[in-house]
């Protein structure tokens, strides 16, 4: 299961929190709501995701994630598992 919550974070930037696991049918629903979040009014460069509460992340997490690193999108607070399953996919800021 994912949770995805989505705090106010300035106008210029649109932040998603994350608890839970990056797997299955959730990375569709994570790319969906990265999508919902710029809500086509800034790209995804304009997204931050809050990896504190993520516990587990998939292959085809991964992946996602490997696409949204190309597209621009920040991760943060990631834990030391979640950060060493993305390990050279993406750069996590603190």
């Amino acid at each position: 299961m994912l949770r995805i919550s989505r705090d106010a974070f300035g106008d210029d930037v649109a932040r998603l929190r994350l608890e839970g696991q990056v797997t299955g049918p959730w990375v569709e629903e994570l790319r969906g709501a990265c999508s919902q979040a710029t809500n086509g009014t800034r790209g995804v460069d304009g997204l931050v995701l809050d990896l504190s509460g993520v516990s587990f992340i998939d292959s085809e997490g991964v992946g996602l994630f490997r696409d949204l690193a190309a597209l621009g999108v920040t991760c943060v607070n990631c834990s030391p598992f979640a950060a060493e399953q993305l390990k050279g996919v993406v750069d996590v800021d603190g």
